[in-house]
């Protein structure tokens, strides 16, 4: 595994991307809001482009820029999320300020940018103090106010389902470093209770909170979207409808293109292709804890376990939205849905990931003497 972890997880990106075209093919040709029939397949195309050409620089870059620069990237992405709030650049949309808009970059999240610097943030911090890890101030509260302040703003643009994924991935920072668990259970335990707290003073997340616990009483509301991505998995079977030929991507279940595209898969391609799917997750997932483990240093395997998380929550998150194992949320499922910036920025974590590979060291065994064994040779 150790050896071929690139190559294995490289597949399962491949595959995953390859699957996310397939399926945008089919579902963004009845989606009213596309310029084209094929519009969306299009700019995803473009996107997984740029996405691999960043992905083969972020493997070669040279990781001491990423240990002296992240404080300027880490104040240059709390800008862009504090851009989400200023009018002319901020582009809202459904009540949440996640997107920005350059003239000539286009709309851009920045949040999806955020969590891969925040994490490089946190690597390059315990890197440098990596002897104080298990100290108040440098192991645990400075490093903490490094990570809270972009998932704060983060929390603000109501984008939740990123704040919680870079909250998972930092504590496993976290505690994988040796930060006393004396410091990590009560922040934990106040977090839980504060995101309780928050859902029930919100009417929005109470509501679909609501919904989740009965989704049929109110498949006509808050709970349509996971009530029919349900109907789309029962629809398809062990077998699938078959390529195209799904129903429940015609409007009644919305944004089917993008964080609802992993019931289509089910309806229209059947349980192999979804199994599929959870499998390939799971191989980023083992090859990306395998890199970490065999990481020369301590800012690399910070850094691996970092972006092995960005990749393998959200996509835990989304699957367990849409088969109603958890409530209603915005995440994305990564390399399949449709979005530009969330595309480009795995593929730029998978490019970290294969860097910090390449650059491991491998453990050679070398045969030990054996005392008083004898030895026979021939001379020729």
């Amino acid at each position: 595994m150790n050896r071929s972890a690139s190559i294995l997880l490289c597949t399962a990106v491949a595959a995953l991307v390859a699957l996310g075209l397939v399926m945008l093919t089919s579902t963004g040709a009845w989606v009213k809001s596309a310029a084209t029939p094929y519009a969306f397949v299009i700019d995803q195309s473009k996107y997984a482009v740029i996405g691999l050409i960043g992905a083969v620089i972020a493997s070669r870059l040279d990781p001491i820029w990423l240990r002296r620069g992240w404080p300027w990237a880490l104040g240059l992405v709390c800008v862009l999320l504090v851009l989400c709030f200023v009018p002319g650049v901020a582009r809202p949309e459904l009540g949440a300020n996640r997107w920005i808009y350059f003239p000539g970059i286009g709309r851009f999240q920045p949040s999806e940018l955020a969590k891969v610097v925040a994490l490089i943030a946190m690597a390059g911090w315990f890197a440098r103090w990596q002897t104080e890890v298990h100290t108040f101030w440098r192991g645990f509260i400075l490093p903490g106010m490094l990570i809270g302040l972009p998932t704060g703003l983060i929390a603000i643009e109501t984008d939740v389902g990123s704040a919680l994924a870079l909250s998972v991935a930092a504590g496993a920072l976290f505690f994988c470093v040796g930060t006393r668990l004396l410091y990590l259970v009560p922040t934990a335990l106040t977090g839980m209770i504060g995101a309780s707290w928050y859902i029930w003073s919100d009417p929005v997340r109470r509501t679909r909170i609501e919904a989740w616990l009965d989704l049929e009483a109110h498949q006509q509301g808050k709970g349509q979207q996971q009530w029919r991505a349900l109907l789309a998995f029962g629809n398809g079977g062990p077998d699938g409808v078959g390529l195209g030929n799904g129903s429940e991507k015609f409007g009644t279940l919305t944004y089917a293109y993008s964080d609802f595209i992993f019931p289509v898969v089910g309806e229209e391609l059947g349980l192999a292709f979804t199994l599929g799917t959870v499998l390939c997750y799971v191989f980023i997932a083992v090859c990306g804890c395998s890199i970490a483990i065999r990481a020369s240093n301590l800012f690399d395997r910070c850094l691996a376990l970092g972006m092995t998380c960005v990749l393998a929550v959200p996509a835990i998150v989304n699957i367990a939205v849409t088969t109603a194992a958890l409530p209603n949320d915005g995440l994305p499922l990564p390399f399949v849905s449709h979005g530009g910036t969330s595309l480009m920025i795995c593929l730029g974590a998978v490019g970290l990931l294969c860097g910090i590979h390449r650059r491991s060291y491998v453990m050679h065994e070398s045969a030990e003497p054996v005392v008083g064994a004898k030895v026979y040779a021939v001379k020729l």
